[in-house]
């Protein structure tokens, strides 16, 4: 991974994303498998970029036997609180601490746009075994919903990012398309408190290299206008994941 002050900017709000974060559901573990055509139950997986071990989780709860890659030191620390018998090795997706031809599959949960292309394929060939799945996923919330489009839109005026239109295929759009990548949406939703919505949204990179004044400040008129449209402060939050596999 590009070991940026961005990309390492989630290491001081690690306890907080491992608490509000959401997670990923189980739909998306079957569509790897299918899409992959092996099951995850006794391979061997490396989830690169596996943060405070979300992904990480319903891999091992799937039978896979995973290790975790993690660039980030107070990121690795939250890791080893939720997940002490997993192995966690530093290191990132541009020079994996991995052996050649030693993995089932490799996952990037989130991860994969934090690394430089043109060393993170080639590591990943490496490391995958011959029929081995690269595996890259992103959960992002539902722009075609409303109230979600509304908010998008503030904070696209927020950090001055252009006013685009929907496009279902961003995430999958400039990956290499010698790999023969096939794709999947997954989409799900989940009912959480407003306070760890609002959490949630601050735990991202850009809030977090934005300031804690500018996000508090954003992130209290975000509370007064999700108010009115979740009276009872429950929010119902509507995501996709948008899946990509490639088989070496």
């Amino acid at each position: 991974m590009k070991i940026t002050s961005q990309a390492l900017s989630f290491d001081t709000a690690a306890a907080s994303y491992a608490v509000n974060r959401p997670s990923y559901p189980s739909e998306l573990l079957d569509a790897v498998e299918e899409l992959a055509g092996c099951p995850l139950e006794g391979a061997r997986v490396a989830d690169i970029g596996a943060g405070t071990g979300l992904a990480t989780t319903l891999l091992q709860a799937r039978g896979a036997n995973v290790i975790a890659v993690e660039p980030g030191p107070g990121m690795a620390s939250q890791f080893r609180l939720s997940l002490p018998e997993v192995p966690l090795v530093i290191g990132d997706g541009n020079n994996l601490p991995l052996a050649s031809a030693s993995v089932d599959v490799l996952t990037y949960a989130q991860a994969w746009h934090w690394t430089d292309q043109r060393k993170s394929v080639p590591e990943a060939l490496r490391v995958l075994r011959p029929g081995g799945a690269l595996v890259l996923w992103w959960n992002d919330s539902d722009s075609t919903i409303p109230w979600i489009a509304d908010q998008d839109a503030r904070l696209r005026r927020l950090f001055g990012a252009d006013a685009s239109p929907h496009d279902p295929m961003a995430r999958f759009r400039g990956l290499p398309t010698e790999l023969g990548f096939v794709h999947r949406h997954v989409p799900w939703t989940r009912s959480v408190p407003l306070d760890m919505h609002l959490a949630n949204l601050a735990s991202y990179s850009d809030f977090l290299v934005l300031g804690k004044e500018a996000t508090n400040t954003f992130i209290a008129k975000e509370r007064d206008l999700l108010v009115e449209v979740f009276p009872n402060r429950t929010v119902e939050e509507h995501y996709v994941v948008s899946l990509a596999v490639a088989t070496r």
